[in-house]
């Protein structure tokens, strides 16, 4: 029996091999940083088609996953941009400081007290008087005077022009002065923006264009009698006058235009 098998002859081992739609036709490629995606890599061209052609094995996967010693040990050293501002900011503090060394030294007191205490408390609130406050009063100050302007041109005693608006009639009583009226007399109501431009304090009894005296004056062409004048007493303040309006008794009303006109433009004055 040993003979006997020792004269069978030996059977070759067995081939195993992929069918065809098993057959791996595009091996997966090695993982790669991405410094060695962006760069250009040094391999051998006809190196690399080699290993891309030969089926991949779980070596070549361990291979690809360690990182490319080569290309991380040529690469040229990077400075970020935030690396850049941080040493340059040193650069432009450094003059800065040593000329404020220079002008104030740290080591000297100033009115008795440290430099730090001296910048905090004297020189930071003189320069917030100096850029707030200051032009805040000058805006005050040409407010104040601007308005002092526009009361010049307002029609008060002071101003001697003639003016010219219109000329309404109304039914007087308990006026603004404190003076009871009636539509027989010759009185007048003034505009309630000068009125309230004279007056002080919040008694209106008190102001001083109560009992004025104005002179009215317009053409009667409804009657052709030329131009009339009647002298009128300031007893009232007129709300829904504009400055240079009159508000006249209608008695005073009827001497210068017809009641029916309701509405008249006439001309007027103070009188001193």
């Amino acid at each position: 029996m040993a003979g006997h098998n020792n004269d069978a002859p030996s059977m070759p081992p067995p081939v195993y091999q992929l069918p065809e739609w098993e057959t791996i036709t595009h091996p997966p490629k090695p993982r790669q940083s991405l410094l060695g995606r962006i760069l250009p890599s040094k391999e051998d061209p006809d190196e690399h088609l080699a290993m891309s052609a030969r089926p991949s094995t779980a070596l070549d996967h361990e291979q690809a996953k360690e990182p490319p010693d080569r290309a991380s040990t040529t690469l040229p050293m990077y400075n970020s941009p935030a690396t850049k501002s941080d040493t340059a900011k040193p650069s432009l503090i450094a003059p800065l400081r040593k000329r404020l060394d220079s002008v104030f030294p740290p080591h000297r007191t100033y009115f008795g007290r440290s430099r730090r205490f001296f910048f905090l408390f004297i020189v930071l609130p003189a320069v917030i008087f100096v850029f707030l406050l200051v032009p805040l009063a000058i805006g005050l100050g040409v407010g104040l005077s601007r308005r002092h302007s526009g009361s010049q041109n307002l029609p008060l005693p002071s101003n001697k022009d003639i003016f010219t608006g219109e000329l309404t009639y109304y039914d007087p009583a308990l006026g603004a002065c404190g003076i009871q009226s009636n539509s027989y007399e010759d009185i007048v109501s003034v505009s309630h923006i000068i009125f309230d431009a004279t007056s002080q304090g919040n008694d209106p009894n008190t102001n001083s264009l109560c009992g004025m005296r104005i002179r009215v004056t317009r053409d009667f062409v409804e009657a052709g009698a030329g131009n009339r004048s009647v002298d009128v007493v300031v007893v009232d303040r007129c709300v829904g006058c504009q400055a240079t309006d009159l508000d006249l008794s209608l008695s005073v009303f009827t001497q210068l235009a017809p009641q029916d006109s309701g509405k008249v433009v006439g001309s007027w004055a103070w009188l001193s």
